[in-house]
């Protein structure tokens, strides 16, 4: 088992909760507020540095110091001929990523939330029916978010841990032959299952029925093949398998799904994320539309280099082996699994302690004693559930004995 560096005192936080004061060691010079009083000023004496943290949640994930690097070079214009040319480059190196020929592939200005809100209110008119998999968090986010957006949403439920059957998607598409889009989360984040995209792909490709993928936690993690599943709408977030800073959302649409946009009755109900617009910036045209975050951009070109560097197929199984390894070893420790086997993501797994076990005092435990941080359950795995990312540059051997290594220590004190 690999040792554990020594805890960095200098870096810890400590927080009252009874005046509301956060405050932290002033040798490192970092920010002090008061608010109880009333005092809204912050005193800054020096710049603001993050304590050492190994990330082993759901996201971020870690970074490495190249990624890091890129998005400190100097600052240049968003219509710069050489920054165009990056652009250039960053759409063709996330289509290789989501294996795809798709013409309009970019990065969204914004997190995966923001992918997700350009993915449904672009392909969404008013009154048109959706049909959306709810099986934890985000698959809810997306039926709201479809709501917001004027739509009809059918929802399929499925218990927390298992993944829509395909045959309860058939079964909507026959009761509801007029839906747009059938939406899916490939990794749902807050229970750790892969969704089957395969079957649903080819039953809907000779349809007008448009399939919508979440992949926030899946990209460069488990295997996606957007052309081969027939896949219509794809979007990501920047901060998992791909380990770059949050802040961007790679996204992809279908020739199809361009259709559909294109065909619209109404204005898309964001101006921002408005894709009609905003392709005449990633395309040949080059229009302004918007000043997108040109260093996070910086950091996805050198995060996307460093994938492709690898190979997809060699960082899929790299994840598959740590990720398995992990959950076989963490169950010696009398953990148990929460997401149903065959349906397991590697990258991301939700796990529940026996009775006795403060799960939240083990995690601060963990935080405060060892400088490693892992993700809490949400809705109905709150209170008794961890989700641990072993994503991107977090997913190695190493990374699973120092994880192992704490949880002994911590268990056994």
């Amino acid at each position: 088992m690999d040792t554990h560096p020594p805890a960095a005192a200098s870096g810890t936080v400590a927080q009252n909760a009874a005046s509301g004061t956060v405050a932290q060691n002033a040798a490192r010079g970092t920010v002090a507020q008061t608010t109880a009083t009333g005092d809204t000023s912050v005193p800054l004496t020096s710049p603001a540095e993050p304590p050492e943290r190994l990330l082993l949640g759901p996201g971020p994930s870690p970074v490495h110091p190249d990624v890091l690097a890129a998005q400190a070079r100097g600052m240049i214009g968003h219509l710069d001929p050489w920054f165009l040319e990056v652009t250039d480059q960053l759409a063709a190196m996330l289509r290789q990523v989501f294996r795809t020929q798709n013409r309009l592939t970019y990065a969204v200005s914004g997190t995966g939330s923001a992918g997700m809100e350009t993915a449904v209110v672009n392909i969404v008119d008013p009154g048109d029916t959706m049909i959306v998999g709810v099986n934890g968090v985000f698959g809810g986010r997306i039926a709201d978010t479809a709501r917001r957006a004027g739509a009809e949403v059918v929802t399929l439920e499925q218990p927390w841990g298992r993944a829509i059957p395909t045959d309860q998607v058939a079964e909507a598409v026959a009761a509801h032959p007029e839906a747009r889009a059938v939406a899916l989360v490939h990794a749902e984040t807050s229970t750790g299952v892969r969704q089957p995209l395969e079957e649903v792909g080819v039953m809907l490709a000779d349809s007008p029925t448009l399939l919508l993928v979440d992949t926030v936690t899946g990209l460069a993690g488990v295997p996606l093949e957007v052309d081969a599943w027939h896949l219509d709408v794809v979007y990501s977030g920047t901060q998992k398998c791909l380990s770059v800073p949050p802040g961007l959302a790679p996204i992809t649409f279908s020739a199809k799904a361009e259709e559909v946009v294109a065909q619209r009755t109404t204005p898309v109900r964001s101006w921002y994320l408005d894709v009609t617009a905003i392709q005449r910036y990633w395309g040949a045209e080059r229009a302004y539309h918007h000043t997108p975050p040109i260093s996070s951009l910086l950091g996805l070109h050198e995060g996307l280099r460093r994938v492709l560097a690898e190979g997809l197929e060699t960082r899929w199984a790299r994840h598959a082996e740590v990720g398995g390894l992990f959950q076989e070893h963490i169950q010696d420790r009398d953990a148990t699994l929460l997401a149903e086997p065959g349906n397991r993501l590697p990258q991301l797994t939700t796990l529940a302690w026996p009775d006795g076990v403060d799960e939240a005092a083990l995690r601060r435990r963990l935080l405060e004693e060892h400088h490693i941080e892992v993700g809490g359950g949400l809705g109905p795995f709150a209170g008794r559930a961890w989700r641990v990312g072993l994503m991107g540059e977090g997913a190695s051997h190493a990374i699973v004995d120092r994880l192992l290594d704490a949880v002994d220590g911590l268990l056994e004190g």
